[in-house]
């Protein structure tokens, strides 16, 4: 195997892999490559237009997703990565780039255009390098490449082709279909490497590795020197790189970006598990800060020093300085020098994030962990001991803290309403934006709170009406979570979703419902679901999806230790759930956000038929990237 004479030099480095796709994860995980699975937030919008060949556009975002990684890494995960793979698959025919369909039409003309033809698979691969420079600070080498095979098709009738588009395998796949499955029976002939058109083109992955850990000193892979070869571009993001030009396609560039903080593991040490050991500490800086306005202090002026940040918070010096000066580790703030003085100022993402007012605020559901997350899982060893909810240990009351306190205090209600304010907010676009709700008119968010959720679903679909239903003390205080602009596409009914009947809606929406309640309370809730939809009628289920091993992602695992009465599933569990009560899955979208979406429509109980020829086996769980 190419790659073995490398593992050993990869011992003790923290190797990740900015993709959530499975085909990519197995195909590593075969090869005996020992990594970490970190999807990448970059956002494929890349002008396609803009560059002269396909394959370096699949090259750019490949490049794009790996540097996204690397850097939120040490301030999102509290770790540095060594390596940083990001890989991106395009198909190509007649110069055209197909994109992954978006519905059965869409996937009928792309399977017709490749009917009969030879086409073009890239993937483009980037595998970044970090290295610490001048202490604290950390610059990027990065090394792309990409991989062609090309793939040819055999003649398709229409009844082959509507045959494989019912079977759901083309939607979520760049192109429409997937070799290593049923799309393998399309093919005539593949030329060249037959795991790349799968995602991933290991062969000259390893070759890579071997230039780079192997070859050399002198070796491009190990320096980068200015030659006659070399050219001096502008990365997306403004930064000057320099690219070198090596043979197999593959080029090898320095980017001069240095990120402050961020400490790249080179010693063979646990640094995950260092990690993990002051992950609480970590957690309670920022929790602190938040509760102490700390943010919204530095919001109001440009740069404050710290004795006037102190007083603003009605704090110690001493304490004042500590707590900023981790917030400073953290990537949180920015402390600059000006004249004789130290001064703090928000960062980017702070003033995004963290500010209170801001539109994208996480500041209700940080304080709702540090009040209310934070001393139920001080209790962590009990719970799992005896397999119950701590809140009479946390809260000394033994009723379900949800129905007591949150609804007797208003200030603790808003508080509460506050942090669920704050996900919506965050999540709502990419969840409303998931799918093509275009046949659907009026839609009910079961559960909805403030509607955060329902505007931005009124938002993205202009035709849509949308009900929020909640309970009556809910929609009572929505008053407090009202946007500026009125919208006169939603509006709020108060009832209690498992004893009041729902409104009538061509499409319903639970959005962090399901794992919430036990299994008895969720048949209650769907079985009336199930009763009130007729044929075609949606239901949008928006939750954190655990991949098939119950592995990933760790966020979601985590918060079931909280012991509710409810628990985490994967795609195929939502799709088992929503099956027995007359659902049928359509798709599922990853949003690489704090909730991701699936869309189920209800089927016709006399139709044998799957409605939408789909069915829980054949949708992917994770979206080829």
């Amino acid at each position: 195997m190419l790659l073995n004479p490398v593992i050993s030099k990869l011992s003790g480095k923290l190797v990740v892999l900015a993709s959530a796709s499975p085909r990519r994860l197995e195909i590593l995980s075969n090869a005996g490559l020992r990594f970490e699975v970190v999807p990448s937030w970059f956002k494929e919008t890349l002008d396609k237009s803009l560059f002269k060949n396909p394959y370096d556009y699949a090259v750019e975002t490949a490049k794009q997703k790996a540097l996204e990684v690397a850097h939120r890494m040490p301030f999102k995960h509290l770790k540095s990565p060594d390596i940083v793979i990001g890989a991106d698959t395009v198909v190509t025919v007649d110069g055209l780039i197909l994109e992954k369909p978006t519905d059965k039409q869409d996937a009928y003309r792309m399977l017709s255009r490749l009917s009969g033809k030879e086409h073009s698979v890239f993937t483009g691969v980037a595998i970044v390098l970090c290295h610490d420079k001048n202490g604290s600070d950390t610059d990027y080498k990065v090394v792309d490449f990409y991989e062609e095979t090309k793939v040819k098709f055999a003649e398709l009738s229409e009844e082959m082709l509507w045959e494989y588009i019912n079977s759901g395998e083309p939607m979520d796949k760049a192109g429409g279909y997937g070799i290593q499955a049923l799309g393998g029976m399309l093919v005539e002939y593949v030329k060249g490497d037959f795991l790349n058109v799968v995602g991933f083109p290991l062969n000259h992955f390893c070759k890579q590795l071997g230039l780079i850990f192997n070859s050399p000193p002198e070796s491009p892979a190990h320096e980068v020197k200015r030659e006659s070869d070399e050219a001096w571009t502008c990365a997306t993001n403004g930064e000057a790189e320099l690219v070198v030009n090596v043979k197999d396609g593959s080029r090898i560039s320095m980017q001069e970006q240095n990120v402050t903080g961020s400490e790249c593991s080179r010693q063979d040490v646990p640094h995950s598990i260092i990690s993990l050991l002051d992950g609480f500490k970590a957690s309670k800086t920022l929790f602190t800060a938040s509760k102490l306005k700390v943010f919204d202090v530095l919001n109001s002026s440009n740069s404050l020093t710290l004795e006037e940040i102190a007083g603003q918070i009605n704090a110690s010096v001493l304490g004042t300085e500590r707590l900023l000066e981790a917030a400073v580790s953290l990537g949180l703030l920015e402390r600059v020098k000006q004249q004789n003085t130290s001064v703090y100022r928000n960062t980017e993402q702070a003033s995004r994030f963290l500010v209170s007012d801001s539109p994208e605020s996480f500041h209700g559901y940080i304080l709702h962990c540090n009040d209310m997350v934070w001393p139920l899982f001080s209790h962590l060893e009990n719970a799992v001991r005896e397999g119950t909810s701590q809140h009479e240990r946390a809260f000394g009351k033994n009723e379900d803290v949800f129905q007591d306190a949150y609804y007797s205090k208003d200030e603790v209600k808003i508080r509460f309403m506050d942090a669920m304010h704050s996900i919506a907010k965050v999540t709502g676009k990419d969840v409303a934006t998931a799918f093509d709700l275009s046949p659907y008119k009026t839609a009910c968010d079961i559960g909805g709170c403030t509607g955060a959720m329902a505007y931005e679903f009124t938002k993205a679909h202009p035709g849509l009406s949308v009900i929020v239903f909640d309970l009556p003390q809910v929609i009572e205080m929505r008053r407090h979570f009202q946007p500026k602009e009125t919208d006169d596409g939603v509006s709020f009914v108060a009832g209690d979703f498992f004893k009041d009947d729902l409104p009538k809606a061509d499409l319903y929406i639970l959005a962090r419902i399901l794992h919430d309640w036990s299994d008895e309370k969720l048949h209650v809730l769907l079985s009336k679901l199930s009763k009130m939809c007729t044929p075609g009628c949606g239901l949008l289920v928006s939750e954190i999806f655990l991949d098939e091993e119950r592995k990933r992602p760790s966020r979601a695992l985590l918060q079931a230790l909280s012991m509710t009465e409810g628990k985490q599933r994967s795609t195929t569990e939502y799709s088992d759930l929503l099956e027995k009560h007359g659902f049928t899955p359509k798709h599922i979208k990853h949003t690489d956000n704090l909730l991701d979406a699936m869309l189920f429509v209800k089927e016709d109980p006399n139709d044998k038929r799957t409605l939408l020829g789909c069915s829980s086996a054949s949708i992917e769980t994770a979206e080829l990237d």
